[in-house]
């Protein structure tokens, strides 16, 4: 066992089951508050499964007829709305007595200690204090609520009161206060009192999002052929390739085979694209003069929007596309930039519409909808996420010397991903927000994430020291849909786990409310039957290398265009939801899928000790009812496949009760994590090619080698039975295939003169015999087998 591993935490690993006031609860007696409170059960409520979290929102809309500070002549306006301690302010602008902020400031209720809401107009002044313009003053009992889905409340003016609020002063402002909840539309947008300490660029990174994954293509180029490639060496004929670029992706076809100048591949190339299209094809036909130089012949730059859709297996029509060729002698003076169109190339180039675009692990898989939205289904059910709160988070960076986490979730399914907004230095943040998705497959898996932001513009450090100023990632949750049951919410504390250089450690607990919908019943046992991806991954499949390098060029892709939105979802964060290094080497995943394999055989291993207790009659009652159902079985043959399945049938029933009521998580003892070896958690976090020094490197690699050997020794054992079994009759030992054919030909005579039913009552019998007539000694059927030849004697 790892030293490193704590075993009395092994409980804090669990799921655990909680019972969060879920749905929308009002006070009585109207917009004016009261006494006590009335559940909501309003269909058209779309915040069922969160807590209810009370806001104060004050909208700031514009100003007007403002006076002017008689030094300057002029007015720079600001709003401060002063709640207690809070206070929020807005932009300024510079010499405008109508200025226009339309901005929404939200007061959490939970923090609240005052009795009035006070909204200040200032004059800034770059030098001395800024000047007092004016307020409004409201009392926080005489704020409305409001209650969705109403409309927005309607903003009104208000005079400006002097300092004592005795009279009124010049100027008006444009307001609206009202109490809601955070189902209100203003909510996303809004300024939150939570962050008062972020500033500038910051602020965008703390709202929170929805983002919609770019639509993905194959881009399959079929190079068939070129003519008139000519070489800048005239007395030599090219040798030459085909090189493709579309981005970063770059791919190349084989060497041809004979010097011409009409080569012929019919390859095929696949790239993955994404719209809208930004990217162009650049072909390039190279000439392979020297085992290290490559001579460009011929480029073209083709647009991917001129390309077909295809949407089936029907190939499409080829083209011929000229090459642009420039001339470089000396002796063409100024032509030599000019283009010259003497070699073309043939192609079929379509974008694949059939094909699913996998950017993430096929175990892990949350989409299977083909790229055409026109071969799309009607979705079967509707997904229902409230991602509620975490609990006991680590502190993952310093600020002003002390530990802080500034936490935000990330969830992603299908195309869709959502990001909630960041709690600012909140061990125990309560984000209380709620998500749909469209299900077209039971069969897929949602993953929420949680990180920690490190963009939001101050001097914070992260906590294991160094200048990384990536979003650290604090733990993953993975949802199996076909797991839940349908119409019945889940609510849960799942472990956030993550695995470290120093061990597993418990990063906090992350709160939900899942609740899957089923939308048609009968589609969704018809998917049960169809395959799991589009019909194209089967008519014209991908090999394993293709896709792999395809997912991980559609993961980037993802992860760039994802990072281009406002905010951004970075890159760091992309990649930790799509498992990018899901396929680099492990010890400790390897031994974890050794035993997985192990404890899948348990149960025939299990089956077979008990038949092995039965033949040798250690518990004779047993064996005399098998004996019995023998006989049964040997007279009514016609039972054998019905008993079976009804054998099936109720253990399934009595596997009913005992039917796990949680949804899986992650598991520790099946992942290895808490008996890993610290010198394999370093080897599992090394870079690639490995960062470390040549001793350690050295040890790896003999351990691997030590690995690997003990599984050429099974594979080769295995070899050397099957190659038994071939030589019974290949007569590489003649006296013992003569013994097998004329055992082969006494065996077929008795069986063709014997019934089958007896053949079978005898074989049972021998093999259910007494103890008393066994032998300890092998069998000679497999003294027999075990001395036969195989290939083992002839390899090096």
């Amino acid at each position: 066992m790892n030293p490193i591993a704590a075993p009395d935490r092994k409980d804090d690993f669990k799921l655990k089951d909680t019972k969060p006031q879920l749905g929308e609860r009002w006070p009585h007696g109207g917009p004016r508050g009261g006494g006590g409170w009335i559940s909501s059960e309003r269909a058209t409520s779309t915040y069922d499964l969160v807590e209810q979290m009370f806001y104060l929102y004050v909208r700031v809309v514009k100003a007007k007829d403002l006076p002017t500070n008689p030094m300057t002549g002029s007015c720079d306006p600001y709003i401060e709305v002063k709640v207690g301690n809070y206070k929020g302010k807005t932009q300024h602008f510079e010499k405008k007595t109508n200025p226009e902020w339309n901005q929404v400031f939200a007061f959490s209720k939970e923090k609240i200690q005052s009795s009035v809401v006070e909204v200040f107009l200032r004059d800034r002044d770059m030098v001395l204090r800024d000047d007092y313009v004016g307020k409004v003053v409201f009392d926080m009992h005489e704020v409305p609520t409001r209650v969705p889905p109403d409309s927005p409340l309607a903003p009104q003016w208000y005079r400006l009161e002097d300092r004592s609020g005795d009279r009124k002063v010049r100027g008006e402002v444009m307001l609206a206060v009202w109490m809601g909840t955070q189902a209100d539309e203003a909510f996303p947008e809004s300024w939150h009192s939570d962050a008062t300490s972020v500033h500038g660029e910051g602020v965008f990174n703390i709202r929170s999002k929805v983002y919609v994954s770019p639509k993905l293509w194959y881009l399959r180029v079929n190079v068939i052929e070129a003519q008139d490639v000519e070489s800048l060496d005239r007395s030599q004929l090219p040798q030459v390739f085909v090189k493709a670029q579309v981005g970063n992706q770059i791919l190349k076809t084989k060497l041809c085979p004979t010097r011409t100048t009409n080569p012929m591949w019919n390859e095929d190339l696949i790239f993955v694209a994404a719209e809208p299209f930004e990217e162009q094809l650049l072909l390039t036909v190279e000439n392979k003069a020297s085992p290290a130089k490559d001579e460009v012949m011929g480029r073209a730059i083709l647009p991917l929007h001129i390309f077909e859709r295809r949407l089936d297996h029907r190939p499409v029509h080829s083209k011929w596309f000229n090459l642009e060729k420039f001339g470089f002698g000396a002796l063409e003076g100024d032509k030599r930039h000019e283009l010259k169109f003497s070699t073309r190339i043939h192609l079929r180039v379509c974008l694949e519409g059939a094909y699913h675009v996998l950017d993430e692990s096929t175990m892990y898989i949350s989409d299977q909808r083909p790229t055409a939205r026109q071969l799309w289904k009607q979705p079967i059910g509707i997904l229902e996420v409230g991602i509620l709160s975490a609990q006991g988070l680590l502190p993952m960076k310093t600020k002003d010397g002390r530990g802080a986490t500034d936490a935000y979730c990330v969830a992603k399914y299908g195309l869709k991903w959502v990001r909630t907004r960041t709690i600012i230095e909140n061990f125990n943040p309560k984000w209380n927000e709620q998500y749909t998705w469209e299900v077209y497959d039971p069969c897929t898996v949602i993953t929420l994430g949680v990180f920690d932001n490190c963009h939001l513009g101050g001097a914070e450090k992260p906590a294991t020291g160094g200048g990384a100023r990536n979003d650290t990632r604090i733990g993953k949750v993975r949802i199996r849909l076909s797991n839940l049951e349908t119409d019945r919410i889940y609510t849960h504390s799942y472990p956030l786990l993550v695995l470290q250089p120093s061990g597993l450690k418990k990063m906090g607990e992350l709160q939900l409310a899942v609740r899957f919908t089923c939308l048609s019943l009968a589609n969704m046992i018809y998917l049960y039957g169809q395959p799991l991806l589009p019909k194209m991954h089967y008519l014209h499949p991908f090999t394993v290398n293709q896709l792999d390098s395809l997912r991980y060029q559609a993961m980037n892709i993802v992860a760039v265009r994802l990072g281009r939105a406002e905010p951004s979802l970075r890159k760091e964060t992309v990649e930790y939801m799509l498992d990018v290094d899901s396929h680099m080497w492990s010890m400790r995943r390897s031994k974890a899928n050794f035993f997985r394999i192990v404890s899948l055989f348990s149960g025939v291993i299990s089956m077979s000790k008990w038949l092995g207790e039965v033949c040798k009659w250690k518990n004779p009652v047993t064996t005399v009812l098998v004996h019995v159902l023998f006989f049964i079985l040997i007279c009514y043959p016609e039972l054998i496949l019905p008993t079976v399945f009804l054998y099936m049938f109720f253990i399934g029933l009595w596997n009913y009760r005992f039917r796990p009521r949680h949804p899986p998580h992650m598991d520790t003892k099946l992942s290895w994590a808490e008996a890993v070896h610290p010198d394999e958690l370093d080897e599992e976090f090394d870079t690639f090619p490995t960062s470390k020094q040549q001793d350690v490197a050295k040890m790896r690699y003999d351990r691997l080698r030590s690995v690997a050997g003990r599984i050429q020794t099974v594979v080769g054992d295995m070899a050397t039975q099957g190659e038994r079994f071939q030589a019974l009759l290949s007569w590489r030992d003649p006296r013992a295939t003569s013994l097998y054919i004329i055992f082969c030909l006494i065996a077929a005579v008795v069986l063709y003169i014997t019934p089958f039913k007896i053949i079978t009552l005898v074989a049972g019998l021998f093999w259910l015999r007494h103890p008393r007539f066994r032998s300890k000694q092998p069998s000679v059927p497999s003294n027999f087998f075990r001395r036969l030849p195989s290939r083992a004697d002839s390899m090096l």
